[in-house]
């Protein structure tokens, strides 16, 4: 080998093996440092608390904004405790003449309700330009020229910031938006139902829209259901019982929002630059937004004006077992930064994290099979591969219920109007309910991932009964301890007692069709369809699906023109009044344009609705949604499909992760052992040299003939010179 080449290759093999790993998708600056990885698949739309209502954006927002309540971090059922607020809300119920009754009242009586909210005093806004002021006490950022925001792209771009100490009026300035026509708040008609004034005010803010195209000020305008009583106090009046309101306090539609950084967005120009609420949220919590790149990276940072908060002590006797209570007392936030990456794919996602570079992952189904085993019982447990790398699998019961929906208002679905035809088409329901079984389709589509539904109210939430109580008895049999679905010759008996003895008419012959309507991703996709068309088959019924465009499937539903459709829902609070309401009559979707999608109604059903929503949990209220479902499940208006089960994987430096969707504000609890992180990544990601050598070695030994006959050629040339 030539000395010359001898020599480039254990430099570059030297050069090779210095540094990080060659596949580390972060600045060399961040090694090390306390910062937790993780990633996003869809960008956000909003962050303006008023409008934001989705998950993709709760990951994000809940740790910026502070709303007056949050959820106990640890504790199951959920329990609240205060946010932004000192304390919980003083609630007092008054009836017509004005008269404070007991908290225990008759919710019939109650005429008034109203909740005093006592504000934490000290606390202090994020640092933002929106605050920062002159010399002599003015705003430094308002009525901005054009020329003051060239090169301007984010807040960070502003070279001072400023804060100032949160008071009761941010709150009451919130509210008022709800109503601000320009921001169609996801919210504002239901909470016009019950806050005095709301929608006076959206026509009077609608108005002075039309006057004023650019920023409105708020401020000039009142809202007799809300008022600020001192500096750090604020009353919300609200027309009857609302109890489930104090959830909708854990909420970011009322966090506060100060009136100056409404009005230093709202100067023009602002919005040409993307420097908008919805894209630069202001708030008091535990973090901020540093960087904002919703299509690659987006990034939070330890607010350094942050109130503190400190680690729970206490939680289930699983939270023990599972060392969540180590960090007892400690001071929160424990991360500096949250690094989100955008990744539009499941592999290099589901990669990056196997190489450490993502602190913890879902379990989609591509990559169910490495991450978990099923055992000879249905259990599932992690599998060695991950074992062996420290990861742990957590898995949670959502507070969602995913269903199959009839359309009462469907003829054969429905029924025709008459007491014999009703029954009819109850027993057709009853029998689809026990034929689709849902056992096979979550271990079929859902890699086991999904709890089979008795009911609407999801385990977990008040009102949901366990074990032999708590079972669906017209698809159900209670067998040696368990829930066992009935069999198809039960559903084939309820079909022959709906006229329809083996899918045929039993005056006319004529064939049973059952119509799905879906989308594209729903149950119309051909694997599932075919699953569908089998447990249909099985009991002689012809099936067939209606595969449409989300629009036009919103269109059937809203028209009351599909006859069975597939829909899911998220409880926003953990009160069985967020579940049972979707069954409620004047919640009917063609009637009323509200939830209950299959148009559901019965009497006694609505009635015992409307005292069972404003009662506190207890005996009554139980006894009352027992006889609620009991109602749904004879009269089988869905089929109670399943309620989904959270799989998540993190590695083992991750600490003090607990599931629970309805618990959004996590990221101040969690910890990262930085050190362990770093070891991982380097023994998992050494690169392999010894290609290399060979190529290199190849290389020269491909190029060594050629140099030495350049050389003789060299030499040749220079002796002939000589002569």
């Amino acid at each position: 080998m030539n000395r010359r080449v001898g020599l480039l290759l254990p430099l570059f093999l030297l050069l090779t093996a210095c540094g990080g790993a060659w596949n580390d998708p972060y600045p060399a600056a961040e090694r090390g440092r306390n910062i937790l990885y993780t990633a996003f698949t869809e960008r956000p739309k909003h962050l303006d608390p008023v409008q934001s209502y989705s998950e993709d954006e709760a990951v994000f927002l809940y740790q910026i904004v502070e709303p007056p309540l949050e959820y106990h971090y640890l504790k199951r059922p959920y329990q609240l405790r205060p946010g932004s607020a000192a304390d919980l809300p003083l609630v007092r119920l008054f009836d017509a003449q004005g008269r404070e009754l007991p908290a225990d009242a008759d919710p019939a009586r109650v005429a008034r309700s109203e909740y005093e909210i006592h504000v934490r005093p000290g606390v202090l806004y994020q640092p933002h330009p929106a605050f920062a002021k002159r010399t002599d006490g003015t705003p430094r950022y308002l009525d901005l020229q054009p020329e003051d925001l060239r090169g301007v792209r984010g807040v960070g771009d502003f070279a001072e910031t400023g804060t100032r100490e949160l008071e009761a009026g941010d709150f009451v300035h919130q509210i008022k938006r709800l109503a601000h026509p320009r921001l169609h708040s996801p919210i504002f008609e239901l909470m016009a139902e019950y806050i005095p004034g709301m929608k006076t005010l959206q026509e009077q803010l609608a108005e002075e829209a039309r006057r004023e195209p650019g920023w409105l000020d708020l401020t000039r305008f009142e809202l007799p259901g809300v008022e600020v009583v001192d500096r750090h106090t604020y009353r919300v009046r609200l027309e009857g019982n609302y109890p489930q309101f104090l959830y909708w306090l854990t909420m970011p539609f009322f966090s506060p929002m100060p009136p100056e950084a409404d009005r230093f967005f709202g100067q023009p120009g602002m919005a040409e630059r993307n420097l908008t609420l919805d894209w630069w949220p202001v708030g008091t919590g535990p973090y901020m937004l540093a960087e904002n790149n919703p299509n690659a990276r987006m990034v939070l940072a330890r607010n350094p004006n942050y109130r503190g908060d400190i680690y729970p002590c206490e939680g289930g006797p699983e939270d023990a077992v599972g060392g969540l209570l180590a960090d007892c007392g400690k001071a929160l936030p424990f991360i500096d930064k949250v690094v989100f990456t955008r990744e539009r794919e499941g592999i290099p996602y589901w990669n990056k994290f196997l190489q450490g570079y993502y602190d913890a992952s879902g379990v989609s189904a591509e990559n169910f099979d490495q991450a978990v085993s099923m055992t000879s019982q249905g259990d599932v447990t992690l599998s060695d591969e991950m074992g062996e790398r420290g990861i742990r699998l957590i898995t949670s019961v959502s507070p969602s219920v995913f269903y199959m929906g009839f359309n009462m208002l469907d003829p054969l679905i429905g029924g025709d109007g008459t007491p014999a035809g009703r029954e009819r088409a109850r027993k057709l329901r009853q029998a689809i309910s026990i034929a689709l079984d849902m056992e096979e389709f979550v271990s079929i589509f859902l890699n086991g991932r999904g709890v089979p539904a008795m009911h609407p109210i999801p385990p977990g939430l008040f009102g949901a009964r366990e074990g032999e109580e708590g079972i669906n008895p017209v698809v159900y049999e209670w067998r040696d301890g368990a829930p066992s679905r009935r069999g198809k010759d039960a559903a084939r008996r309820l079909l022959a007692e709906a006229g329809w003895p083996n899918g045929r008419n039993a005056q006319t012959g004529e064939a049973l069709i059952i119509n799905l309507d879906t989308t594209p991703g729903g149950l119309g996709d051909k694997a599932r369809s075919d699953w569908l068309a089998k447990q249909f088959r099985d009991l002689g019924v012809q099936f067939v699906v209606r595969a449409t465009d989300w629009n036009r499937f919103q269109e059937k539903l809203r028209t009351g023109n599909a006859q069975l459709f597939f829909l899911g829902w998220n409880a926003d609070y953990p009160d069985p009044e967020n579940l049972l309401f979707l069954l409620y009559g004047p919640q009917g979707k063609v009637k009323f344009s509200g939830q209950n999608a299959g148009n559901y109604q019965n009497d006694e059903y609505d009635r015992l609705f409307e005292k069972m929503k404003a009662m506190p949990d207890g005996p009554e209220r139980q006894a009352i949604i027992d006889r609620m479902v009991a109602i749904l499940q004879h009269d089988a208006p869905w089929l109670f499909g399943f309620h989904p089960k959270a799989y998540s994987l993190q590695h083992g430096w991750v600490h003090n992760r607990k599931p629970g969707v309805i618990v959004r504000g996590t990221l101040k609890y969690q910890r990262v052992d930085t050190a362990a992180r770093e070891a991982a990544r380097a023994a998992w990601n050494r690169p392999v040299l010894w290609p290399l050598a060979v190529l290199a070695v190849l290389l020269a030994a491909m190029v060594a003939p050629a140099l030495a006959h350049w050389r003789r050629h060299e030499r040749a040339t220079a002796g002939g010179g000589r002569r």
